[in-house]
């Protein structure tokens, strides 16, 4: 499983995403895979990526809470379940996660 948090340096989510990903990643017994975090610096890296905003979760090249792609570079905004975050959840990237595997 290869995952991926493409962000950009505006926008600080990123990081706790990461710890959220790890935390989610323990959780369903791969607490070893790593992740990889790719910072975009222009609309024209954006664009080639299934980027939608920072942070963007990707799951094996997928966006894990697919939504619409941009190529502007803005923070993204989730929808969990206490309402809208800068980041996923930990019990909803479990979820996916458990989906994907």
């Amino acid at each position: 499983m290869n995952i991926e948090i493409l962000h950009i340096a505006e926008c600080p989510n990123w990081e706790e995403a990461g710890r959220r990903v790890h935390g989610a990643l323990a959780a369903t017994g791969r607490p070893t895979t790593s992740i990889e975090y790719r910072l975009l610096q222009s609309s024209e890296e954006a664009a080639e990526f299934p980027f939608a905003g920072s942070p963007t979760i990707l799951i094996d090249g997928v966006d894990a809470f697919p939504g619409s792609r941009t190529s502007d570079l803005a923070c993204r905004i989730y929808r969990t379940p206490t309402g809208f975050a800068g980041m996923p959840t930990v019990d909803q990237l479990v979820e996916v996660l458990n989906e994907r595997s």
